[in-house]
């Protein structure tokens, strides 16, 4: 395997499990950290074989190098007109000849490089027809690098790692929807031996659906992009999946005519205004009427329709105009009135992260002959209790499929000839009932009893304030800042980038927001090289002049959002929560002096005291106890802001009346 592999300074963090910052410290620390091969002083590269014998004597290897090798080596190979993507295709296609014939390549290998260059692809193409036109100039390093990688992972996994590597480099390209919805829609539309998804992406739904349901016989996919239709066929045949994947636009070229299925399922795009309205306007598959032509939607549905038998499913996510643009009404009438739509489940706000807005399962069904058309619809809406939307869907569905018409808090049997008017709004949301009565854990009482409960600890954490008494003012002690500090070593100020892309992965991401409200990571982004995550004992601080805001982490992993700083300090030499309350003091002054909504909080002028590390601990604990307070107050305000809410519900509802 080849040795001058390089490496970034987030490759080196991912072989060593630790943040970009711990390695810049070890730069500056460290005498004998490895130079700079290449790259630029901003983002310089290093050589791989030296950066895994310093961590090693380090004890600091985390990962496995063979897998940093392998993933640089391929990033090498995508040289001239051969692309990544190119690259990764040719090593699937490697892996699945790997697979079928190891002891050709036992021999093949034994030759030299020229020898396995001139072989290796009519080999290959002897076991697959998924080789890309252009291949690496000198493949014969990449080939035995995967093999490597082959012994460490085994083929599939290998493939799958250097797949999951790539959607990291390249996830602003590749929409991920998140498993949970995956699963969810298939369990809303299985179990089935035959699937087809026409806008199959990176195979999520087909690499699941071969994993939920027994005795699958065959998976049908389809995708736009060439490159990535191939990545997704790799993946599947390496896992053993009977899966048939074509590239193409499954609506103006539709690669599987004729053919018919047990479930279509998928995400398809929305808001397309090119999918083809002009070119389709006679198209047998418009069995429920034309779609308009904002409406790509509709025929995403109704494509789906053509491609599922007699009884089949079609099981779609789709945005909530779908369900009541003016345009689009004939077609939904037609859906209800021929018996294809079956029902509509609303997901909860942020289950599709990348999405601004609140998406809906539509659950479809194509009548056999001679079935009764039905003549009621099930309305659900799960964004009550996003924690157990899974469940909750799927309970209502179950109940609807067994005849029960009794609805819930969250869903409603509705009949058809009610939703036939002129708009046949088919939002889910309209047809439940209101919330006359709110559950116990969220009605007036159980508020009430959480208000009382703040309203105690409130007061025990502002009694914890009398242990801070007056004392004279000192001049004496000698002052420093955060930047003088960061140059004696102290501790490191790391910024987040300009820009993380949030929505598109499944890890969460701390936002400015977050921090200011006092709350959890509330985004979530597909993790790239240039992240920047929190640890445990890192200072978050707000950039923001306006927005004062500090925490010291106690759990961490999550991506940094824009607008914050991390202050990473040695325990061993400063105190975290006393570091943290001087910057905390900096920022409120930094509010007071600015005069635009811009103002940015200079961290690094932020100043603070030379104490005794004893002193500096015992300060620190008398600013946590004000940040304590804080947060009392928030959570009391919050309970009181709930209960008057409640108490407004339910008093307009007539379950709450005064006693006397």
């Amino acid at each position: 395997m080849p040795n001058d592999a390089t490496v970034t300074a987030a490759d080196i963090a991912r072989l060593a499990a630790v943040g970009r910052a711990a390695v810049s410290n070890w730069r500056r620390r460290h005498d004998d950290f490895p130079q700079p091969v290449g790259g630029t002083a901003v983002s310089p590269t290093f050589s791989l074989a030296e950066v895994e014998a310093w961590l090693r004597a380090q004890g600091k290897l985390a990962d496995s190098p063979v897998r940093e090798r392998v993933w640089q080596t391929l990033r090498g190979a995508a040289t001239g007109d051969v692309e990544l993507a190119d690259v990764l295709t040719f090593a699937g296609a490697f892996l699945l000849y790997l697979r079928a014939d190891p002891g050709h390549w036992s021999d093949l290998s034994a030759g030299d490089d020229e020898k396995i260059a001139a072989a290796l692809p009519g080999a290959v193409r002897a076991h697959t027809d998924l080789l890309p036109d252009a291949l690496p100039a000198d493949p014969a390093p990449l080939v035995r690098a995967l093999s490597q990688l082959v012994d460490e992972l085994g083929v599939a996994d290998a493939f799958e790692f250097l797949r999951t590597r790539y959607l990291e480099h390249h996830s602003r390209r590749v929409y991920l929807t998140p498993e949970p919805v995956v699963r969810l829609m298939l369990e809303l539309g299985g179990p089935a031996r035959t699937v087809l998804d026409p806008a199959c992406g990176t195979g999520a739904y087909l690499a699941a659906a071969n994993k939920l349901f027994e005795d699958v016989e065959r998976l049908l996919g389809q995708e736009i992009d060439d490159t990535t239709a191939r990545m997704t066929a790799v993946q599947l045949a390496l896992r053993g999946a009977p899966a048939e994947i074509r590239s193409g636009d499954s609506l103006l070229a539709d690669a599987f005519p004729g053919r018919t299925v047990d479930l279509v399922v998928t995400n398809p795009p929305f808001n397309d205004r090119g999918w083809g309205y002009e070119q389709l306007t006679g198209d047998p598959r418009w069995e429920y009427g034309l779609p308009p032509r904002m409406e790509s939607e509709l025929a995403w549905l109704q494509h789906g329709l053509a491609h599922v038998r007699p009884g089949g499913h079609v099981v779609m996510l789709m945005p909530p105009a779908v369900a009541n643009r003016r345009s689009g009404r004939r077609v939904r009438a037609e859906l209800l009135r021929r018996g294809a739509l079956r029902a509509i489940i609303g997901l909860p706000p942020g289950a599709v992260p990348n999405m601004a807005v609140a998406l809906a399962v539509w659950i479809l069904r194509r009548p056999s002959p001679g079935d009764q058309p039905p003549d009621d619809v099930l309305m659900a809406d799960t964004s009550a209790d996003p924690a157990n939307a899974g469940k909750t869907a799927l309970d209502a569905w179950r109940r609807y499929r067994e005849g029960e018409v009794e609805g819930t808090d969250s869903s409603a049997v509705v009949r058809i000839i009610d939703l036939l008017d002129d708009e046949v709004d088919l939002t889910p949301a309209r047809y439940l009932p209101q919330r006359s009565a709110p559950r116990s854990e969220g009605s007036f009482f159980a508020a009430h009893e959480r208000l009382s409960a703040k309203t105690e600890a409130l007061q025990r954490t502002a009694a914890e304030l009398s242990s801070l008494t007056s004392a004279p003012a000192r001049d004496d002690i000698p002052m420093t800042t955060i930047g003088e500090l960061a140059k004696a070593g102290v501790l490191e100020v790391v910024r987040a980038p300009a820009k993380v892309n949030t929505g598109q992965g499944n890890d969460p991401v701390l936002t400015l927001e977050d921090l200011v409200e006092d709350r959890n990571p509330t985004l979530t982004a597909a993790p790239t090289q240039d992240d920047l995550r929190t640890a445990t004992g890192d200072i978050v601080v707000s950039l923001a002049a306006r927005h004062p805001a500090v925490r010291v982490i106690t759990d961490g992993g999550a991506i940094l959002g824009p607008g914050l700083a991390i202050v990473r300090v040695d325990p061993a030499r400063s105190n975290p929560d006393f570091v943290a309350g001087w910057l905390l003091l900096g920022a409120h002054g930094a509010r007071l002096r600015s005069s635009t909504s811009s103002a940015r909080f200079d961290v690094r002028r932020a100043r603070l005291p030379r104490l005794p590390l004893d002193e500096q601990a015992e300060q620190g604990r008398a600013f946590s106890k004000l940040r304590a307070l804080q947060t009392a107050l928030r959570e009391t305000y919050d309970a009181g802001i709930d209960a008057v809410r409640l108490g407004l519900e339910e008093l307009g509802a007539g379950t709450l009346r005064p006693s006397g």
